[in-house]
């Protein structure tokens, strides 16, 4: 049973930081690219950051740049964003999805992060 679950979440202070994880099981973790999302309350989904495999490259959207950094262990099966500096404009609910040619396209139920004084 292929399963994504997106952990990690919760309230922080402006400036706080989070690390979310994304666990996989169900598939071969190692072939697929991970991507996060977002998406706030009356929003669309929108793309965060991307981390491919094996080599580990990673993008980010610009308001993640220099914020979120992206990152993997494949002997773990996990995902990883951690997330510096938030803003209330961060909070929203973020999705990890697992994506490979030709394969499948996984998504995780999504934990919400809230950055609130």
């Amino acid at each position: 049973q292929v399963q994504l679950v997106e952990s990690g979440g919760g309230l922080v202070q402006p400036g706080g930081s989070l690390t979310l994880s994304c666990a996989a099981s169900g598939f071969t973790f190692s072939r697929y690219t991970i991507r996060w999302y977002r998406q706030a309350p009356g929003k669309e989904r929108e793309f965060v950051a991307i981390i491919t495999t094996p080599s580990g490259a990673t993008n980010y959207v610009d308001f993640a740049k220099g914020r979120f950094t992206a990152s993997r262990d494949n002997a773990k099966n996990t995902a990883f964003l951690q997330m510096n500096s938030l803003k209330p404009e961060d909070t929203a609910v973020y999705y990890c999805n697992a994506r490979a040619t030709g394969s499948g396209d996984y998504w995780g139920q999504g934990t919400q992060v809230t950055v609130s004084s």
